[in-house]
């Protein structure tokens, strides 16, 4: 799995408020919920972000309330992956489980610039800044954490992996309430 976009810069301890503000979790549809990404932090992020585009962040990505809101606006408004020094344990399992891609590496956000090309590879963990050429080491997403992001997500991939979608049902005898 290989990614390529542009960076987005931010910072450290970036919460789940500044991804998607608080005032905006009333909305269910994806789509209309990306349109307020990172509305606080970076207004015009979401008019200049191209599908692919990756986020680079500092220390503590995503720490915060436990809202899959974050990665969800973050994957519909067109960020193919981010890389961060680290994640919030709680962020890091849902970007995950909705399919968005992430890489730690300790090195790679201090001497990668916004708007700098990158080239990721999920397999080997390589990532490329391909404007100095300067290449780095993050950990490899594991085979498994591959497919589920690949399938779409944590549910897209129990569906897809349950035959056609439908899950099994055990053969358990129903009890009589009566």
């Amino acid at each position: 799995m290989k990614i390529q976009g542009r960076a987005w810069k931010v910072g450290d301890h970036v919460d789940t408020d500044l991804i998607i503000p608080a005032r905006f979790l009333n909305i269910s549809d994806k789509n209309e919920l990306a349109k307020h990404c990172f509305a606080d932090l970076k207004p015009d992020f979401v008019e200049r972000v191209c599908p692919g585009d990756i986020l680079v962040a500092g220390v503590n990505f995503g720490c915060g309330s436990s809202r899959e809101h974050a990665p969800w606006a973050m994957k519909q408004a067109g960020i193919g992956a981010v890389i961060a020094k680290s994640f919030a344990r709680i962020f890091y399992r849902n970007a995950f489980n909705i399919g968005l891609p992430i890489l730690e590496s300790e090195e790679a956000p201090d001497q990668i610039e916004e708007g700098d090309a990158l080239a990721l590879d999920f397999s080997t963990g390589e990532i490329v800044n391909e404007n100095s050429a300067k290449r780095f080491q993050a950990r490899p997403v594991p085979a498994f954490i591959r497919s589920i992001i690949d399938a779409g997500g944590l549910v897209e991939y129990v569906r897809k992996t349950q035959g056609q979608g439908a899950i099994r049902r055990s053969r358990l005898p129903v009890r009589n309430a009566g």
